[in-house]
């Protein structure tokens, strides 16, 4: 295969490459851009790689099974995911209005048809559950397995903020064969051997399985010995319904097994079925990374998908880091990138952005050199024996968090030393307690790797609000304000800040923002970048949304759900934007009488 060539997304680009039947059709709600921050580019690289004949089917049409037969049945599975994002996250906003914008299609345009022509949505809500049902109908006996992140965070019963109501498990609703849950390089791969040698799929590590009652009441005897001990049972839906208070207690149990790498199974009652979730995959190694994003990405949308706009964001960024140690409330990594964190080895990142020098359109800046959280790269753990909280950072750092400051410094300044770079960004998202540790890397950021203002993530001040976030204390903000100043001061030079807030959290009152804002002020902060809190599926933040009830004492908790509450607290901050400064309009000039004779 000819690195040149993109996975083939129709039935002419098949034929190009001599295939009249493909091994997996992976259906994506986004365009399909061929680059290693897209999922389905990542896991249709990962598949070839492996040998096996891959298409992707990017956006299709979802009033008619047409599309889903247009590349022809597929010898082993159709890989369903929404995208890059939950598909509720991507077509409503926090406060579930439609959205006209959706980055992640042609032209930002969600819609079918010209730009700005409100015909079908591109990418319907849940996306997942409407493609498989159509991947169903069009090829009745091809196993159907879910994932992407919508299925992933949503493969128990969840809260979906647009309808406002709990939902069951997804895999059950879409009556899919399995689900893969977190990131799926080796649940995938495993799949697809099964599928080919004809062996069933029962048992795979990183997935989801749908099981009868008589099937579950075997469990336990089926398998003696596989697990360290008997499985994890969730409250069921039954058990929700009737007291919603259940589905606190049954996200902390998640929560607690995902952070452990618990080997327990986790079973959970649907209506009429169980989910049983299997041991997670093993993280991949360092080494496993590199081999995934040394894999021959076009880094580019196909010629279809035109322009992409979160491919302008990304496409001269590079990915060094996987997974977080945080486990913020309100935010889903840690749930489905894992709570382990994996770095890339120097030599991969520098050899990527040898790969970016060489794009057409690279003009000497790599916008991005980060992840999830840019300075955990080279993070470990200092213990002897296995961790089971992997909750590095709260109520502070962890004492056994080794942060490797000098292998952050060596990977920045290399990159920078790469021929046809000029600059070097750190645009990810920092921790600032870290960076408080490594005065040498925060120096080194602030001078040479801040694009025009630094971004930091302090998301309230108020001290009960930020326990309630599960992140670090209120001192960490003004502290690390004032080291940051201190740096700069020596060097002749200021520093802009860009913050970034969410109002209306759960636990969070008007007099909460009123004393944010206060905090802010004397800080000598600008507000430029904050949301309101969205209650999204998998997070510990979303289940004090439903429940009303503190995450850790279990006590009954404020919630502004309102649109009046929400609407106030976000005013606080948006009377704290920067006014932009207004500009006279220049006087026009008369223009001289045309003294041409006419004709």
């Amino acid at each position: 295969m000819r690195e040149s060539q993109f996975l083939p997304t129709t039935r002419e680009e098949m034929l190009q490459r001599g295939w009249d039947a493909v091994d997996v059709i992976l259906v994506t709600g986004d365009a399909y851009v061929d680059h290693p921050s897209f999922g389905v580019a990542l896991i249709g690289r990962w598949l070839e790689a492996h040998g096996y004949r891959v298409a992707v089917l990017p956006q299709p049409r979802w009033d008619t099974p047409e599309d889903f037969m247009s590349l022809g049945r597929p010898r082993l599975f159709f890989g369903i995911t929404a995208g890059n994002l939950d598909s509720i996250v991507t077509n409503y906003s926090g406060n579930a209005k439609v959205r006209d914008q959706d980055d992640y299609s042609p032209g930002g345009n969600p819609y079918f048809g010209a730009e700005k022509v409100k015909t079908a949505k591109r990418r319907p809500d849940r996306a997942t559950l409407i493609y498989a049902n159509l991947a169903r109908a069009a090829y009745g006996n091809v196993p159907v397995v879910l994932g992407g992140i919508e299925a992933s965070l949503r493969r128990f019963v969840h809260y979906d903020y647009q309808q406002g109501k709990l939902r069951a498990s997804i895999l059950t609703d879409a009556k899919a064969d399995l689900l893969v849950y977190g990131m799926g390089e080796r649940a995938v791969l495993d799949i697809a051997r099964r599928l080919e040698r004809g062996q069933p799929l029962h048992g795979i590590p990183g997935t989801c399985e749908r099981l009868t009652g008589r099937e579950r009441d075997l469990l336990d005897t089926q398998c003696p010995g596989a697990s360290p001990g008997p499985p994890l049972v969730l409250d069921s839906w039954d058990d929700i319904q009737n007291d919603v208070s259940c589905f606190m207690a049954a996200e902390l149990a998640v929560d607690r097994h995902a952070r452990a790498l618990s080997n327990v199974p986790v079973l959970q009652r649907q209506q009429a079925m169980w989910v049983l979730q299997n041991p997670p995959a093993a993280p991949l190694t360092t080494a496993e990374l590199d081999v995934v994003y040394a894999l021959p990405f076009l880094r580019a949308p196909h010629p279809a998908a035109g322009d992409v706009p979160a491919y302008r964001m990304i496409r001269h960024s590079v990915t060094i880091v996987r997974g977080c140690s945080g486990n913020c409330s309100f935010c889903a990594i840690a749930r489905h990138q894992g709570p382990v964190v994996v770095s890339r080895s120097r030599e991969s990142v520098l050899e990527e952005v040898r790969r970016v020098t060489r794009m057409p359109d690279f003009r000497g800046t790599v916008s991005d050199l980060g992840g999830p959280t840019a300075n955990l790269y080279g993070t470990s753990c200092a213990k002897a024996s296995p961790c089971t909280r992997h909750d590095c950072l709260f109520p502070k750092v962890c004492p056994s968090l080794r942060t490797n400051e000098p292998v952050y410094l060596d990977l920045l300044e290399k990159a920078s030393k790469v021929e046809g770079v000029k600059h070097v960004m750190v645009s990810s998202g920092l921790r600032m307690e870290l960076l408080l540790r490594t005065p040498q890397l925060l120096s080194r950021l602030l001078l040479h790797h801040t694009p025009g203002a630094l971004k930091i993530a302090p998301e309230h001040t108020e001290p009960e609000i930020l326990r309630l976030m599960h992140k670090s204390g209120a001192g960490v903000l003004p502290q690390f304000l004032k080291k940051c100043r201190e740096l700069m001061e020596k060097e002749g030079r200021t520093i802009r800040f860009t913050p970034y807030f969410i109002s209306a959290h759960p636990g969070c009152t008007l007099q909460d923002m009123e004393a944010l804002a206060k905090k802010i002020r004397s800080l000598g902060l600008a507000v430029r970048q904050f949301q309101d809190f969205t209650a999204t599926p998998g997070t510990l933040a979303t289940a004090m949304y439903v429940t009303g009830l503190n995450r850790d004492t279990l006590a009954p908790l404020h919630v502004p759900r309102g649109g009046r509450e929400r609407r106030l607290q976000r005013l606080v901050l948006e009377s704290m934007r920067p006014r932009e400064p207004e500009v006279t309009p220049r006087p026009q000039r008369k223009k001289p009488p045309d003294r041409r004779r006419r004709s």
